[in-house]
């Protein structure tokens, strides 16, 4: 390999290579095709494996389908090895992040944690972080297909985001980073129906595809986010110009000892030849069609009764809806991306669904068991199931925490830089109706309004650039409000 002027995109196309091993004459070129895909080595790219016919274009489409939700419209250049009739390509990006806060409120992602309440000394002070923990790597890899209508693919990609025990230092969480699962699936494609089994993203919601674009890190307040193991089943209908998708998933109960898996159904709707430019996070860059998703999700919650040597349980059905939208005002497209703009929102409520979002607990609490008599300590009541999904009230009834949330923004590529500028803006609302009554009002959330304006610039093809400043509105119960503003830089370099 050697690398010729012209720029990253030469550079890559440079690093292709064939090494033909020998295939015998056949009838057919069809079949000399057939076979140098069986015995050949390539290493490329995806857009240059179209190009030359190793791979189809039907390959080729599933394969952007899967990464572009991961690196957008570089998937067609990430590096990729064929092996005969399989093929692994290599994704990710190098993420630095700085950010400085007015108070001490949040970690290096601020999620939906709360603000420090005015007059401590959280609130009082500001705090200044430097984090790559984002940076991640993946590996799509495309097997060999059963039948001409049936075909197989995984997919590993991982990151540095693990959370450390309690305890740990500063210098553990930032410098030594653990390495954590974001996605480990594998899917069979059919004519009748895909299915996909392994950890991948929330069905709910029907992300990533309504993930607010944003400079600090995903997970922000009111925008549902996560990926679980879950088995999914789920149909796509091209219909002239509009795409009809539905699915059904069967996920990891978000309480173990529940024993029933958690259920989620959705369908998407999507007008093809509508588009504009929509960045998902900061590093997925896609031109996406206008759609609008409806999703459901059911879960059995079970929790020890509210005693200190619980014998029996009190079962609920946590619920609850989601609509995601994507609209474009002014068009884009993949040939001309500036003066591109697009509105975006979601919309969600439902109750004990909580961690569904990243980080949102709200201060809610089980109270403390009654004592036996005025000189005994109080007894332990140790709940089992994660915290903020349901909680006891004061009068010892199961109570599941209801949530609404909605977010809406807006997305603007600017005109005559062929999309290397764009902005993005966010207005989100978190409210809770039975919230106030599940704890302290002092330590409880009643609602939070959240707002953001970023922009971004690519000036070369790795490198991508964001600024974003964000203010967060906490109102607790008692009426106080926590105030933080938060400033965030970060850096990307593609591969």
């Amino acid at each position: 390999m050697r690398r010729r002027a012209g720029g990253w995109s030469v550079f890559r196309r440079g690093l292709a290579v064939a090494i033909v091993l020998g295939a015998p004459a056949v009838a057919s070129a069809q079949a000399n095709q057939d076979q140098a895909r069986t015995t050949g080595v390539e290493l490329s790219s995806l857009r240059l494996l179209r190009e030359k016919g190793v791979i189809t274009q039907d390959e080729y489409d599933r394969a952007m389908r899967d990464l572009g939700q991961a690196t957008g419209l570089r998937a067609a250049d990430d590096l990729t090895l064929v092996l005969g009739s399989l093929s692994t390509t290599l994704y990710g990006f190098v993420e630095v992040h700085a950010m400085y806060d007015t108070t001490q409120s949040f970690g290096d992602s601020p999620n939906n944690a709360q603000v420090a309440r005015p007059g401590t000394y959280a609130a009082d002070h500001s705090r200044l972080q430097f984090s790559a923990r984002d940076t991640r790597f993946g590996f799509r890899f495309k097997g060999p297909d059963i039948t001409k209508e049936v075909h197989t693919s995984a997919n590993l990609e991982m990151d540095f985001f693990a959370p450390l025990p309690p305890g740990a230092t500063e210098a553990a969480l930032f410098d030594n980073s653990p390495l954590r699962v974001r996605h480990a699936n594998f899917k069979l494609e059919t004519p009748i129906v895909d299915i996909l089994i392994g950890q991948y993203w929330d069905l709910f919601g029907w992300q990533p595809l309504y993930v607010a674009p944003t400079v600090q890190y995903s997970g922000v307040p009111a925008n549902l986010f996560g990926r679980t193991p879950q088995l999914r089943v789920s149909k796509t209908l091209k219909l002239g110009g509009v795409t009809l998708e539905s699915a059904v998933a069967a996920l990891r109960p978000a309480q173990r000892d529940a024993a029933v898996p958690e259920g989620q159904i959705g369908v998407r709707l999507s007008l093809d030849n509508w588009t504009a430019v929509q960045t998902i996070y900061s590093s997925t860059t896609l031109v996406s069609p206008a759609s609008i998703a409806v999703t459901g999700d059911i879960r059995k919650l079970a929790v020890r009764e509210f005693a200190a040597a619980p014998v029996e349980e009190n079962t609920e059905l946590g619920r609850g809806i989601a609509v995601g939208v994507f609209l474009p005002i002014l068009p884009g497209t993949k040939k001309k991306k500036g003066n591109s703009l697009a509105i975006h929102g979601e919309f969600a409520t439902g109750k004990g669904l909580a961690d569904l979002y990243t980080g949102l607990v709200g201060g809610v609490e089980n109270p403390p068991l009654p004592r036996p008599d005025p000189d005994t300590p109080p007894p332990t009541f140790t709940p089992n199931i994660d915290p903020g999904i349901a909680v006891y009230d004061a009068d010892g009834e199961l109570q599941l925490v209801q949530w609404t949330t909605f977010l809406v923004g807006a997305q603007y590529t600017l005109p005559g830089l062929d999309g290397k500028v764009f902005t993005a803006v966010n207005y989100a609302r978190t409210m809770s109706s039975n919230a106030k009554n599940l704890g302290a009002p002092a330590n409880v959330r009643d609602q939070e309004d959240w707002f953001d304006a970023c922009v971004w610039v690519d000036p070369v093809k790795p490198l991508r650039f964001g600024i974003e400043y964000s203010y967060f509105s906490d109102k607790y119960a008692d009426g106080e409000r926590g105030i933080n503003h938060r400033g965030d830089v970060n850096a990307f370099w593609f591969f």
